[in-house]
């Protein structure tokens, strides 16, 4: 803005000095002609003189009475032998008024076009003053308007900050009970979270963003409750009462109770998660209903109530 003010001032004092100078050669042209139509009078007035004269001198008797005789050689009158330089020098002082009449001609018509084109530059310069000013005052608005919103970003940052403080606290949390809540899984459906357990961090160093990490536990989470809501059914193999390995069924009633069972339905167990994974016990006793429990699940039973062993994990 400072640059900006400063520059008409300096135009100003330019064009000033312009005008001054100009005055002056206008005043110094001025006074040259006035000088030399002075002169010029005094030339015709000069030249207006001697004729007069000379006619005077010749029609007086007392002047032919003393004119020499005719042979002699007397000196001619001095005002005579003046009057050609008189008539030259009117000459040279009309030709200089003249010439300097065409300078203040020109020096006017210089004048006339020389402070119309100042004006114009002014004006020119001044428009240019006035549109770099506005220029300036919307710069300045902008600036004014940008920093309102950098303020506001950098409020919003810091809130963004200290929400995301927050929600990795309570993540870090959730992924702590997500891997106690895998510990206490049954097999199969350890093995179906698998790909998606491995995505736990161990700490809070991590590749993977917030919301990939909550999604990671959401989806973990799901398929638990998933199972907790159904009963399935799979194939598994166990080691029996009498330390033998044995292909055997299992049907789990949620997270909360499974019954196994052999194929030819002489063995049986009973299992109850606890914090290592999931315990089983013999029951060999309880078989039979077993068996029919599953073959009721496969649709290969008549449907009906069965009385199926239930074990307290403490």
């Amino acid at each position: 803005m400072t640059s900006a003010s400063s520059a008409p001032a300096s135009l100003r004092r330019r064009a000033g000095a312009l005008l001054g100078a100009l005055s002056g050669a206008l005043l110094g042209a001025l006074s040259g002609a006035l000088l030399g139509a002075l002169a010029l009078l005094g030339a015709l007035a000069l030249l207006g003189a001697w004729p007069a004269a000379a006619q005077a001198q010749e029609s007086s008797p007392q002047a032919a009475a003393a004119a020499p005789a005719p042979g002699t050689q007397d000196a001619p009158p001095a005002d005579a032998a003046r009057a050609p330089a008189d008539v030259d020098l009117a000459r040279s002082t009309l030709d200089r008024w003249v010439e300097t009449r065409r300078l203040i001609s020109q020096e006017r018509r210089d004048w006339a076009l020389g402070r119309q084109t100042l004006e114009n530059r002014i004006e020119l310069v001044q428009q240019e003053i006035d549109a770099l000013q506005a220029r300036i005052g919307e710069a300045q608005k902008s600036l004014t308007e940008a920093d309102g919103k950098r303020a506001a970003l950098v409020q919003e940052n810091e809130r963004s900050k200290q929400s995301s403080e927050a929600l990795l606290a309570t993540l870090v949390g959730l992924e702590a009970s997500t891997r106690e809540v895998l510990a206490r899984l049954p097999d199969p459906l350890r093995e179906k979270l698998r790909p998606m357990s491995q995505r736990l961090p161990s700490g809070n160093d991590s590749r993977l963003s917030l919301g990939e990490r909550y999604l990671t536990v959401v989806g973990i989470l799901n398929e638990v409750d998933k199972f907790q809501r159904e009963m399935s059914m799979t194939s598994e193999v166990r080691t029996l009462a009498d330390g033998s390995v044995a292909e055997v069924t299992a049907l789990y009633a949620g997270l909360g109770q499974a019954w196994y069972v052999t194929a030819d339905g002489h063995a049986a167990g009973v299992g109850t998660a606890g914090p290592d994974g999931w315990v089983w016990t013999p029951a060999d006793e309880d078989a039979a209903e077993i068996a029919a429990a599953i073959a009721i699940l496969k649709n290969e039973g008549i449907a009906r109530f069965v009385h199926l062993p239930v074990r307290v994990a403490h």
